[in-house]
């Protein structure tokens, strides 16, 4: 059966989804915005926006819908299991995959294979196609990655990723030479005002994003580096790599016209991980080994 839950504001000008993330502690923010979108949110008797501003008096009527039969099935799809308990799992994602079911990719991804793997057992809070993603990497994207399979655990680590707690850190090989030895990107990210399908620098519609990095090696027209996010926006380490005037190696998107072709996607690998265990508040922390695409790139600019 859904869920219903009456508030009275004491006090004003919060927004309504804020308001209603702090007073239901089990749902998220965005689960939040979604009920009132799909006007399960009432005040005063009457269906509002997310972003109306409470009065004080305010009476505050939600109900939270039961949740949606899955519509993604499970597959017998091999995965690289890292750690796991029963509150959540670090898988090593490999290259090619998609983490969650779009248009274009209705099977054959990350969540396909857990739904196999775990079952029943994976956070619900964002929804029937994402079940238990906190985060996520790109399709092209290879490494590491921490799925919940309760909606405590996810809330929690998802807290985490919010506050900057949460330690990432990849690799890349990109293009140039970049001079200085370490250094970092603090530059709002959006979507592309002429392109939506890609992210660029730009201060419309945009998110602080900060990237710092680090050379671990010259190989004179390629370096290759270590970036660790503070913040984790979309595409945000291929999009400071390219403002910087260094855009990941085999990027079809952010790098040149002329790709390379042998990496069959960017050389970017998320190699680095830490947290505090939601559940257990044990610090955590996993390191993927590099790939094969990649140490074969390495060795291909080491032996060239």
């Amino acid at each position: 059966m859904a869920d219903n839950y009456t508030f009275v504001v004491q006090n004003a000008g919060v927004r309504i989804d804020r308001f209603l993330t702090d007073n239901i502690p089990e749902i998220t923010r965005s689960a939040v915005q979604k009920i009132i979108d799909e006007e399960n949110v009432t005040v005063n008797g009457e269906v509002v926006s997310k972003n109306y501003k409470c009065r004080a008096g305010d009476n505050v009527d939600v109900t939270v819908p039961d949740a949606k039969p899955l519509e993604a099935v499970g597959q017998n799809i091999p995965i690289d299991v890292v750690y796991e308990d029963e509150h959540l799992l670090v898988v090593n994602k490999p290259k090619g995959m998609v983490v969650h079911p779009a248009n274009g990719n209705p099977d054959g991804t990350l969540v396909n294979a857990l739904l196999y793997h775990c079952g029943d057992s994976l956070s619900g809070i964002n929804g029937v196609i994402r079940p238990g993603i906190v985060h996520r990497i790109d399709k092209d994207t290879s490494g590491l990655l921490i799925v919940a399979k309760s909606d405590k655990a996810h809330i929690g680590l998802a807290q985490q990723i919010k506050e900057h707690s949460f330690s990432r850190a990849y690799e890349a090989v990109v293009y140039g030479n970049i001079k200085e030895d370490s250094g970092t990107v603090c530059q709002p990210i959006g979507r592309d005002t002429k392109d939506r399908k890609r992210m660029a620098v730009t201060m419309k519609n945009s998110k602080p994003a900060t990237t710092h990095y680090e050379v671990i090696k010259r190989y004179g027209d390629f370096t290759h580096v270590r970036c660790v996010l503070e913040t984790g926006r979309t595409h945000q380490i291929r999009v400071h790599m390219a403002y910087l005037g260094h855009p990941v190696a085999g990027d079809a998107v952010y790098g040149p016209r002329k790709v390379i072709t042998r990496l069959n996607g960017q050389c970017l690998h998320a190699r680095h991980i830490g947290f505090v265990h939601p559940i257990t508040n044990e610090y955590l922390e996993f390191e993927s080994e590099l790939p094969e695409y990649f140490t074969s790139f390495l060795n291909y600019l080491e032996n060239r």
